[in-house]
Parts: C-alpha cells; sequence; structure tokens
C-alpha cells in the first residue's frame, strides 16, 4: 500500500511541475521569447495544452472572468497540494501507512 500513496504523491508531483512548465511557457509564447514560428516550440506547446487544458478548463467554468489574466493555474496548483496533505495526513494513516 505504501507504493501506491508513493506513486500517487509523485505523479501528482510530475504533473505540478507541468503545471509550472505550461505557465513559464505561455508567458514566453506571449511575450514572443520564444520563436512562434519553430514547429518544435508549436509541438512543445501542443503537448503542453494537451496535457494540461483537460484539467484546466473545468476549474475555469468556476473561475470568475479576469480578462487575460486565467488563474486556473494557480487553482490547480492549490488542489494538488491539497491532495499531497490530504493523502499524507489524513489517507495513509488510515491504511496504517507512513511515508
Amino acid at each position: 500500500m505504501t507504493a501506491l500513496f508513493v506513486t500517487l504523491h509523485h505523479a501528482l508531483n510530475f504533473y505540478w511541475w507541468i503545471i509550472i512548465i505550461a505557465a513559464i511557457f505561455s508567458w514566453l509564447y506571449a511575450f514572443n521569447v520564444v520563436n512562434s514560428s519553430n514547429q518544435f516550440v508549436g509541438q512543445i506547446g501542443q503537448m503542453l495544452y494537451a496535457l494540461t487544458e483537460p484539467v484546466f478548463r473545468p476549474v475555469r467554468r468556476f473561475l470568475p472572468n479576469l480578462g487575460t489574466i486565467d488563474i486556473s493555474p494557480i487553482v490547480v496548483l492549490f488542489a494538488i497540494i491539497f491532495l499531497q496533505i490530504f493523502l499524507r495526513t489524513t489517507v495513509a494513516p488510515a491504511f496504517g501507512v507512513n511515508y
């Protein structure tokens, strides 16, 4: 059972980094720091969009419209942190797992 909780914790950690990278990439793309006509840059952008948009889209439905500011990544990051803490302090001890 410990392996399950540790694996889930690492998966959430990995997705946390994907969100951070996607946010930084979107800023670089928006300010024309990266070449938007480069095919490799476009593929990275599409991959990050495909990995993050299915999670961001439902969150955006509940957030107020702030114009060009998208706070859905911040909300998802806080949700991931909450899930990690909840798993470590509540769920894992209920199963007798200490990690």
